[in-house]
């Protein structure tokens, strides 16, 4: 049981976490933090925060856990306001999709406080946003990335894990720069081709003509072009490195099939479909298998 709970950010990724601890009975108390006054308030009104605070001393006082549910960028500002009133029993954990910026910026910030942060990634989400988007069950059968610091104990990586646990989660532990090139791979690429297509159609002098045909397809593959601008700026160019690398790949591979069709090279264009089908196949073959294993069988490192 978590005495007390600070969250700031209390929208989508902040609200379910405290949601599913509460859901738990995990937690006694949540106290809410966030850039916006009503934002908070209607966090308070819909029982996922126990307290609202403004003050940053006062929200931070006698937290077991502290989770920071922001875009990356303020991850640096946060961290540096609130080193003056950690107290040394609190553990402090993030939820942004990059982990070396974060780290950075948590050394800097923290100083010799930093065994006291544990670098996190919860692995879900949706297209909505704010408190009414919360979700109690968001992270079940959910990984969490945990990107644990030398400086970290061993029980200060626990507390962070076991939460997650309580939220249903299934924690996962990497590197921050392995973390990182993942992500850049398998999130923050078709974020930007998402975001790159839909814009691609919306600025042509026919857009309207082209959305009122577009089917199942082109909503399944733009989903994500919903999310938060704001919070994909962020990751973006906090992961600019990696995310450009990938982009220089997917732009090799849009060129070879270019050159194909140019060529009207059936075969070749076919081999490239069926390599790709075979992977997706595979890919969700092993996700299904994966979720029909009892928790304590899937895998932790």
């Amino acid at each position: 049981m978590l005495k007390k709970v600070t969250i700031f950010g209390v929208g989508l990724i902040g609200g379910s976490f405290a949601l599913a601890l509460k859901q738990a009975a995990a937690v006694s108390v949540v106290t809410g933090v966030g850039r916006r006054a009503q934002t908070v308030q209607r966090a308070l009104e819909l029982g996922i925060i126990d307290e609202a605070s403004t003050d940053i001393a006062s929200a931070v006082k006698d937290a077991d856990l502290i989770l920071i549910a922001t875009p990356v960028a303020q991850t640096a500002a946060l961290l540096a306001a609130i080193q003056p009133h950690l107290q040394p029993g609190t553990v402090i954990t993030d939820a942004g999709s990059t982990k070396t910026d974060v780290v950075v910026a948590a050394r800097a910030a923290l100083g010799n406080k930093i065994h006291q942060f544990v670098p996190g990634h919860p692995i879900a989400g949706r297209e909505q946003n704010g408190p009414d988007a919360a979700l109690a069950d968001l992270y079940v059968s959910k990984k969490v990335v945990l990107t644990a610091l030398p400086e970290n104990a061993v029980d200060t990586v626990e507390r962070v894990a076991k939460a997650w646990q309580q939220c249903g989660a299934v924690v996962h532990h990497l590197s921050a720069e392995e973390h990182d090139a993942v992500f850049a791979a398998v999130s923050h690429l078709p974020h930007l081709l998402a975001y790159a297509l839909v814009n691609d159609i919306a600025t042509k002098p026919h857009a309207a003509r082209l959305f009122q045909y577009a089917a199942s397809g082109f909503r399944d593959f733009t989903r994500i072009a919903g999310s938060s601008p704001e919070m994909w700026r962020d990751i973006s160019l906090a992961n600019k490195h990696a995310v450009v690398a990938e982009l220089d790949s997917y732009t090799a591979q849009l060129a070879q099939l270019r050159t194909l069709l140019v060529n009207e090279d059936g075969p070749a264009i076919e081999a490239v479909f069926s390599r790709a089908q075979k992977a997706r196949l595979d890919w969700i073959a092993a996700i299904e298998a994966a979720e029909q294993r009892p928790s304590f069988e899937q895998g932790g490192d």
